[in-house]
């Protein structure tokens, strides 16, 4: 956190490519890019970029009132998914020499570039823009790999031969990247794979290259798929009714796991009133938001057990291997906004793809849906190495 005499030199010196200033909350996308530029710190300062609101351009007072509502909103940009990957930033209300302000605080990333909506925001000087695809070449170079984590790791003895490269541009990019700016992209293919973050140094494929992209992930990460077993009764018994295993690069693993969930929920008439109704046994969207966290967040580091999916007549289990990491704890698990992810990059590939709607809102979504469909609340059994969740099914 910044000292009061370090925001009086930034105010007093006026915008640079770490500094901006607005009166007032009233355009979040410019907010936003502000934020995107600034994480992505193109100059390279390695310091902390801050944004003033509040404040007139020439740094005197703006006299404008810092709501609550205000400071929620800036806190959004953490983890609203429209910056990927989510920036670090820090936002709090402020007096300096008798003005309320807002200060946003921006974190340069060890992994950029960051793009906004799509598109990759840069700032030199006090000018704010898009970058080019020299700018967009320099950020990628500037990626400190030792410092991030395992799924943006290069993977030993992975070379380019393993991506699907056709997928990546049918299927990621369009979803990853704007319309217009992708429209006018010529960067070569192994440059659009380094600036998402799918190969690294010497072009060798990252953990989340793989994982999305890859021709069969499981030739390096043996957990990465998905065991599914129905059983007929409420016990684990000889007889199954239906076995999988759900692999394959993450987007096929989920539509597979929801056609799965839509084929097994049953949907039993309740004739109790004048008129039939049927509500289903499960909600479909509490237990995508389920499977969908299990499969993003698991260790796929170090452990080679798949997610596992058991769904017996009166409740689903589904154990995830890995822990709570982060700011995540057995205490706050599950709690609403709070979200450290193990995987950062393969949770961005998943919001950029449709996946995932909010960071930190899944389970608070399935736990709401679960209670309009008149299901008991979710179990949890939280362990250092695993994470099992019940859903007991509808009565």
């Amino acid at each position: 956190m910044l000292s009061d005499d370090q925001l009086r030199k930034l105010l007093r010196n006026g915008e640079a490519d770490h500094v901006e200033r607005t009166r007032q909350l009233a355009d979040k996308a410019k907010i936003g890019e502000a934020i995107c530029a600034l994480a992505n710190d193109l100059s390279d300062r390695r310091e902390m970029g801050v944004i003033f609101i509040g404040v007139n351009d020439d740094g005197s007072c703006a006299n404008q009132d810092i709501s609550e509502n205000m400071l929620q909103t800036l806190m959004g940009f953490r983890t609203d998914g429209n910056i990927l990957p989510p920036p670090v930033i820090a936002v709090r209300r402020h007096i300096l020499d008798g003005c309320t302000m807002a200060i946003v605080e921006v974190t340069p990333s060890d992994n950029p570039p960051l793009k906004y909506n799509g598109r990759v925001c840069v700032r030199i000087g006090p000018r704010r823009g898009y970058a080019t695809a020299e700018e967009e070449r320099r950020l990628t170079e500037k990626r400190r790999w030792g410092n991030l984590p395992f799924d943006q790791q290069p993977v030993p003895g992975a070379t380019m031969a393993d991506l699907d490269t056709l997928r990546f541009r049918e299927e990621y990019l369009p979803s990853a990247v704007a319309p217009d700016v992708l429209a006018e992209n010529q960067r070569p293919l192994a440059q659009q794979l380094r600036a998402a973050g799918f190969i690294g140094p010497n072009d060798v494929p990252t953990a989340v290259g793989l994982l999305v992209c890859g021709k069969d992930p499981r030739d390096f990460f043996p957990g990465a798929y998905v065991q599914f077993v129905r059983y007929p009764g409420t016990e684990i018994g000889d007889l199954v009714r239906d076995q999988k295993e759900i692999s394959g690069p993450l987007s096929d693993v989920l539509r597979r796991l929801d056609e799965i969930i839509d084929l097994n929920i049953s949907e039993p008439a309740d004739l109790r009133g004048v008129l039939q109704e049927t509500r289903p046994s499960y909600p479909a969207l509490a237990l995508r938001e389920l499977i969908r966290n299990a499969v993003i967040h698991r260790n796929y580091e170090n452990s080679g057990a798949p997610v596992t999916i058991t769904w017996y007549n009166d409740r689903i289990e589904i154990l995830s291997p890995g822990g709570p990491c982060g700011e995540v704890t057995r205490e706050n698990f599950a709690q609403r906004g709070l979200t450290s992810a193990r995987n950062p990059a393969l949770a961005s590939a998943a919001k950029e793809m449709g996946f995932v709607q909010r960071f930190g809102s899944g389970i608070p979504r399935a736990q709401k849906a679960l209670a309009d469909n008149g299901n008991r609340p979710l179990e949890f059994l939280i362990e250092p190495n695993f994470v099992h969740v019940t859903v007991r099914a509808r009565p």
